[in-house]
């Protein structure tokens, strides 16, 4: 049994102390996962790798129902709250961005701005396709938020579902395609 594994058995248990002795193990990991999943993000990206770890951190620890099983199973689900963090951050910049926080900038800013705003519309069609995908089938949904979200790789992706390469590389066609239609539809005017 790991370190992590063990803590997370502790901290499961009810042991708060065991918490503490968690972030040191799981935190250059996560940072590096972070820091992945935004170098994917437009230039300018105002949440920093730190932050998005500490908050995903404090959501998996803070959480009431703490049941991980193993450590592949705490990083998917770090990966899930990462998801989460980027998708609120994204849906908040947008709703500033319709007006929620007007204030004068120059041309130049502006023009900046605009060149951003379709990322942030695509993460939230992204965003509403997966969800959708879950519903219809979970473990690719899963790998979908496990490679994007995440940054895994293939392998990685397929050790924490426990599910072989190839399979994972067929799930991740699939879902691929499945997820470009479904957000054409959405773009689709009505």
């Amino acid at each position: 049994m790991s370190d992590v594994t063990r803590i997370l058995n502790a901290i499961e248990q009810g042991d708060a102390k065991e918490a503490d002795k968690l972030l040191p193990l799981v935190y250059e990991e996560l940072r590096h996962l972070a820091a992945w999943k935004l170098s994917q993000e437009r230039p300018g990206q105002t949440l920093q790798a730190t932050a998005l770890v500490h908050e995903a951190y404090i959501r998996l620890v803070g959480a009431e129902a703490q049941n991980w099983s193993n450590s592949r199973h705490f990083f998917a689900a770090a990966a899930e709250a990462m998801r989460r963090i980027l998708i609120e951050n994204a849906r908040r910049k947008q709703s500033l961005k319709r007006g929620g926080a007007r204030q004068r900038v120059e041309l130049d800013e502006a023009f900046l701005a605009s060149n951003g705003e379709t990322r942030l519309d695509d993460l939230i069609a992204l965003d509403e396709a997966l969800e959708k995908l879950s519903t219809k089938d979970k473990i690719k949904a899963d790998l979908v938020k496990l490679r994007y979200f995440a940054g895994l790789t293939s392998e990685q992706a397929a050790e924490v579902l426990d599910i072989s390469h190839n399979t994972a590389d067929q799930y991740w066609a699939y879902a691929r395609a499945w997820l470009r239609v479904e957000i054409a539809k959405g773009d689709e005017p009505s």
